[in-house]
C-alpha cells in the first residue's frame, strides 16, 4: 500500500493563517502571495473533508475543526524547530547519559555520523 504524502506546504500555510487569522499575514510570513496560501489551506480543507476557517470579510475564525487540528500542528511544527536548532554546524546538540546518570547540566556537543 504507498503511503500519502504528508501535505507540509499546506500545514504550514494553515498554521500560518491560524495565528494570524489572516491568509495576507500567514502569506507575508511565509513570503508567498495570499492567493497561495488560500490555495493550500483549500487543498487541505479538501483532504480532509471540512472547513478550517470561516471567511469573514475582515480576516477569519478557526471552525470547531480548525480549532482541533491547530494545536496538534502548532507542537509539531514547534518540536521540529526545536529538534532542528539542535543542530549547529554539522554537530548535534544533545544530552548525553554517562554511568546511570540521566542527564548532565551542560550538553556536549555530538559529531553527526
Amino acid at each position: 500500500m504507498a503511503k500519502s504524502y504528508l501535505p507540509l506546504n499546506a500545514l504550514r500555510a494553515f498554521e500560518a493563517s491560524a495565528r494570524h487569522l489572516s491568509f495576507t499575514k500567514a502569506g507575508m510570513e511565509l513570503r508567498v502571495g495570499q492567493a497561495a496560501i488560500s490555495h493550500q489551506v483549500k487543498a487541505l480543507e479538501a483532504r480532509l473533508g471540512v472547513e478550517l476557517f470561516r471567511r469573514l470579510p475582515r480576516g477569519l475564525a478557526l471552525t470547531d475543526e480548525g480549532q482541533a487540528l491547530i494545536p496538534a500542528i502548532a507542537e509539531s511544527f514547534s518540536r521540529v524547530r526545536a529538534t532542528l536548532e539542535r543542530f549547529e554546524k554539522g554537530h548535534f546538540r544533545g544530552v548525553v547519559s554517562v554511568g546511570g546518570r540521566r542527564h548532565l547540566r551542560n550538553p556536549v556537543a555530538l559529531a553527526a555520523t
